[in-house]
């Protein structure tokens, strides 16, 4: 889980700077697994809530795929092949439940109880293929970049790692009050341009890739450097 709640991450506030940060995730296995639907659901009941953090918060640190949303729907719906489900579990947002972790678990497994009720499940994987419940520890250091202004701001987004626009915009909004992330925080609150925050913030973090987001983000603050020189 994100190692604090400060609002400021990512920021210097005496000089309105922005500091960008990398991420790095150390992985570490549980021992529990799930051959089926029903060791799933009891599983998740049972592990931490760094565990559940983990396989959905964090499915997007790596190159996931974007047809789901978390471990656990990518796992239904590839190895069980239980589509219906894969999708509900899909349609879970978990930024919803910044407030709890628990909420978030009781949705998980709602959402699996009503689709064994309805369908049943859909029996057992092989070994080899069972679901591996895993927890993380986040390592967040200084990525070598920083912004006083839009125009730094854009080259540094350009330039960044992928675990620097994943800590940014992912872990930032389980992080920040809000829902918001680091970056659209950053352009309101220091720069003052509401607008291009709200385009940043209406970035959908599940349909694309972190270089999607990159792209878009990019896009955004070039067209407000545009508006910027066209007033000036």
């Amino acid at each position: 889980m994100p190692e604090n709640s400060d609002n400021t991450v990512g920021m210097d506030p005496p000089g309105g700077r922005f500091d960008f940060r990398e991420c790095r995730k150390i992985i570490m296995a549980t021992g529990k697994k799930a051959r089926n639907l029903a060791e799933l659901a009891e599983l998740i009941g049972q592990v931490s809530a760094n565990s559940i953090y983990h396989h959905t918060y964090e499915y997007f640190f790596s190159g996931h795929i974007v047809e789901y949303t978390n471990d656990f729907a990518q796992w239904v719906g590839g190895t069980l092949e239980a589509r219906v489900l894969s999708e509900n579990l899909s349609n879970i947002d978990p930024f919803r439940h910044t407030a709890s972790l628990e909420s978030l678990r009781e949705e998980l497994l709602g959402s699996i109880s009503r689709y064994m009720k309805k369908y049943g499940d859909p029996g057992s994987v092989l070994p080899g293929e069972e679901f591996h419940f895993e927890e993380s520890v986040t390592v967040v250091f200084p990525a070598g970049f920083r912004a006083l202004n839009l125009a730094e701001f854009l080259m540094a987004i350009r330039a960044v790692d992928q675990q620097s626009i994943y800590y940014h915009f992912y872990e930032g909004r389980s992080r920040v009050k809000g829902g918001m992330d680091d970056f659209s925080k950053w352009v309101e609150d220091t720069l003052g341009n509401k607008e291009l925050a709200l385009d940043i913030r209406s970035i959908d973090p599940f349909m694309h890739s972190i270089e999607g987001i990159r792209t878009h983000i990019a896009t955004f603050i070039e067209n407000a450097l545009k508006k910027e020189i066209e007033v000036g």
